[in-house]
């Protein structure tokens, strides 16, 4: 069974299969419709039609529209998590380098494939145009959590201020990448990617 979003963002946890099983059906309809009519045409009714629930199952587990997409960012970030861990797992011991490459790599590639994930991505677009702090720092978090014993280094103040960094960098160059061109420019993509290894040499080195 696939982690449930984050509790602060539900109402009520699911506890049995099917309850999860909802939630997730729940999520998938309101991924699907925030690429098709964008947040502000989002409605719970019309993600309820899309999910086969009745409405009082989207209210039984959201207040409202906001709650539900904070979920769906929140569940964006724990599967990210999931693809990074799969992938430092599968990988050579290349070190923060091979490092760096999954975690930007994952991104992108949820970036262009995962439904709802180029407006919502983890949380940090919503209300559209919206460049909240906060899921940069969740990010950062949970970075420093997965990497430090693939680095070995401690999960210190200092490596998360050296993630947070590396996350607010590529957040903006991702988000202009992704102006330019529906995929993201490679070449903007190649220079963030340039400008990362020159910061993290320096301090992971």
């Amino acid at each position: 069974m696939k982690p449930v979003p984050h509790a602060t963002s539900l109402r009520r946890a699911p506890v049995q299969r099917r309850s999860a099983e909802r939630l997730t059906r729940i999520l998938d309809a309101c991924a699907g419709l925030l690429d098709e009519v964008g947040y502000d045409a989002l409605s719970t009714r019309a993600v309820a039609q899309r999910a086969g629930v009745p409405i009082g199952s989207v209210y039984r587990f959201f207040g409202n529209k906001r709650q539900m997409v904070d979920a769906l960012a929140q569940r964006n970030l724990e599967r990210f998590s999931e693809r990074v861990t799969q992938r430092l797992r599968e990988a050579d011991d290349g070190g923060w380098r091979e490092a760096m490459d999954a975690v930007l790599d994952e991104y992108l590639e949820m970036k262009r494939t995962a439904p709802g994930f180029s407006l919502v991505d983890f949380g940090n677009q919503i209300p559209v145009g919206a460049r909240q702090a906060e899921p940069n720092h969740r990010v950062a978090d949970r970075l420093t959590e997965l990497l430090s014993g693939y680095l070995e280094r401690e999960p210190d103040e200092e490596l998360r201020r050296v993630f947070l960094i590396a996350v607010e960098t590529a957040d903006t160059l991702v988000h202009l990448a992704f102006r330019v061109a529906p995929d993201g420019d490679e070449k903007i993509i190649e220079e963030m990617r340039e400008m990362l290894r020159a910061y993290l040499a320096r301090v992971l080195d």
